[in-house]
């Protein structure tokens, strides 16, 4: 639209044309408003406006000259009076102008497509036999039963990453400058561009008249409202640092994701084209005008929006919170470019360095709730063995935890930046294990070394644990079926097993066969001794002959030894069902071929004695049968299922 002609109206009737608008003296100036009329209407309006301005400034330099009479300081005053007249007109135009042209962006045209500068996150296997109930029967001081909102919690980051970026639809306008066409940022046109015309037209001669506070007041009231509206459209809530830190942990969480995505379009797309407008109004008006006018009406908006971030930051720490803060670390390293362009300007320096402050403190919050979470992990004090030997809710904690940490690598990478000297304890407490760094250490990342040192430090609390069985088959048992799935899981997180390396799996993996073995030697050894000839023959030599008493003591011991093993080991648990044939497998190898073979050697002289049901009460089909009893977690008959053939 081109500007009005530059004609020159007399002062009278300019002064007619202001004093016709003037809201307090005319009903029908009430009524109606100037930029709602007719084009031309408006352009003498404007006209009449620079022309007492001109007058005014003409009247201004004369009154300073010592001749001038007591007219033109009349003159200078009914000017005065009609300026400001005027000046109150265009403030309530302007404010017109902005609230016609006012509304709070949609949520509905932003799309969230995928985030070119957030990391990717795998899917790691989360358990799926996870024990909420029986956590807490254990009185464990970490929140274990988490395990499931762990899961929960890689799911809703997984989903995030497909629909929480950072496109936005094509309303967006053209950037208007190389360094925004080339980041994310995405402006888009909040007041339509004849709207804007009017907009520079009036605040140009508020600022000529002096009326620069006025007009700023007036827009920053206007498009704060604005803004206030967008951040409910995105589900933003006013609340201040200590509303925050009073809301539980699972209302808060319920709230960070959805912060999260309201951010990236507050900055990148709300923040960025309310600075747009800025400086399409006042531009080259005065100097800073449009920076002081977006400070005005973003600053408090902005400082409401990292509410939820400093609040957290500066929460009590406890290992439930790590995903999410570091979620919230991403969101809010991914923005600083973003942030540090769009608040460039000198009078928004302290949101630059308020957000700069949240992300430091976002980091050092993650990096104490690990350390904590160590500890926490050393000393979890649950003195109750669980049922079976089978795995412990810290282990499944403990591995699910430490998966979904693999899944933040790139970030904690960053994060943890010290590590203990190699051939050093990691810590000085005589409490703790030992971290040996063999070769298979050697190499690694800070954050490897981490989570080695928590498998370790898991596996030493484990040990101890295992100590409370009375029964020392049982204890192996534990070790190994909590050590086989520290392995399975490893195994199952490709990003966990390439930072912990396949030397070091080995190891895991040579712990548990040994812990399997250790069982079976604690079990079998004795059960199998009564397989032994030694004992048996008198007059010591072989061509003497049998003690038939021996021998019928010696198959009594067996049969007893056996059943007590099966009607107690049937109760205990191998949940993965590999290890639990693997392990049968091995038992079936031993025991069989050894009870066969005494059984053919001597089974001829039970046989032809009195009651030898008594003495051979199984078959070796009947022990292979019963082997298939163990490790299932549940109770049998004392006596063991015998075939019909026998």
């Amino acid at each position: 639209m081109e500007p009005p002609e530059d004609k020159r109206t007399p002062l009278d009737e300019a002064e007619g044309i202001i004093l016709r608008w003037d809201s307090t003296a005319s009903e029908e100036a009430r009524d109606k408003m100037i930029f709602d009329s007719d084009r031309n209407e408006v352009d003498r309006y404007l006209q009449a406006v620079d022309e007492i301005q001109r007058s005014l400034s003409s009247a201004t330099i004369n009154s300073n000259d010592e001749r001038s009479s007591r007219s033109s300081n009349s003159d200078e005053s009914s000017l005065n009076s009609t300026i400001q007249i005027a000046m109150a007109r265009l403030e309530d135009e302007f404010r017109n102008i902005l609230l016609s042209h006012t509304a709070p962006l949609e949520a509905e045209s932003i799309s969230f497509g995928s985030d070119p500068s957030s990391s990717t996150h795998s899917h790691g296997q989360v358990d799926d036999h996870e024990d909420e109930g029986s956590v807490h029967d254990q009185g464990l001081n970490l929140n274990l039963n988490l395990s499931l909102k762990l899961a929960q919690q890689r799911e809703e980051r997984d989903e995030g990453e497909g629909e929480g970026g950072d496109s936005v639809a094509d309303g967006a306008s053209s950037s208007r400058s190389s360094y925004r066409s080339t980041s994310s940022i995405r402006e888009i046109d909040l007041v339509p561009s004849d709207a804007i015309y009017d907009l520079r037209c009036i605040a140009e001669r508020m600022i000529a008249a002096g009326y620069l506070r006025e007009c700023i007041q007036v827009y920053g009231s206007v498009r704060k409202s604005a803004v206030d509206a967008s951040f409910r459209r995105l589900g933003i809530e006013k609340l201040s640092i200590g509303d925050v830190q009073r809301l539980e942990w699972d209302q808060l969480e319920a709230k960070i994701r959805r912060w999260i995505r309201a951010a990236k379009v507050c900055v990148r797309v709300l923040f960025a084209s309310e600075k747009k407008l800025c400086e399409q109004i006042f531009e080259n008006l005065g100097t800073d005008i449009d920076d002081a006018c977006f400070v005005e009406t973003v600053k408090g908006p902005a400082i409401q929006l990292f509410n939820l971030f400093e609040a957290i930051s500066i929460s009590r720490r406890s290992p439930e919170k790590l995903f999410k803060i570091l979620d919230l670390h991403d969101a809010l390293m991914v923005l600083i470019p973003d942030i540090d362009i769009v608040f460039e300007a000198k009078t928004s320096e302290s949101i630059r360095i308020q957000a700069a402050e949240i992300l430091s403190r976002l980091a050092e919050a993650a990096r104490g709730i690990l350390s904590e979470f160590e500890n926490a992990v050393l000393r979890e004090p649950s003195r109750v063995p669980v049922p079976g030997g089978t795995i412990h809710p810290l282990t499944r904690y403990v591995m699910n935890y430490i998966s979904l940490i693999s899944d933040y690598k790139q970030t904690l990478i960053e994060l943890i930046v010290s590590k203990p000297a190699t051939g050093t304890r990691y810590g000085s407490d005589p409490t703790t294990p030992d971290m040996e760094f063999a070769d298979e250490l050697e190499g690694k990342t800070p954050l490897a070394l981490h989570l080695i040192w928590v498998i370790v430090i898991l596996q030493f609390n484990l040990d101890g644990k295992s100590k409370h069985y009375k029964d020392t088959s049982l204890a192996h048992l534990f070790m190994m079926n909590n050590v086989h799935y520290i392995v399975q899981k490893v195994k199952g997180s490709p990003e966990l097993r390439e930072m912990i390396g396949d030397d070091y799996l080995k190891k895991l993996t040579g712990k548990f066969r040994q812990a399997a073995t250790n069982y079976q030697r604690a079990t079998w050894v004795r059960v199998l001794y009564c397989l032994r000839d030694e004992g048996l023959h008198v007059s010591g030599s072989f061509s003497s002959g049998v003690s038939k008493s021996a021998l019928r003591e010696r198959f009594k011991s067996f049969n007893a030894m056996f059943e007590d093993v099966h009607r107690n080991q049937a109760t205990w648990l191998v949940p993965d069902a590999q290890l639990r044939e693997e392990l049968r497998i091995s038992i079936s190898e031993k025991l069989l071929p050894a009870y066969r073979s005494f059984l053919g050697r001597f089974r001829a002289h039970i046989e032809s004695g009195k009651h030898p049901e008594n003495y051979i009460k199984y078959s070796v089909d009947d022990l292979e049968t019963a082997v298939l009893d163990f490790f299932e977690g549940y109770p049998v008959s004392q006596h063991i299922r015998r075939r019909s053939s026998s």
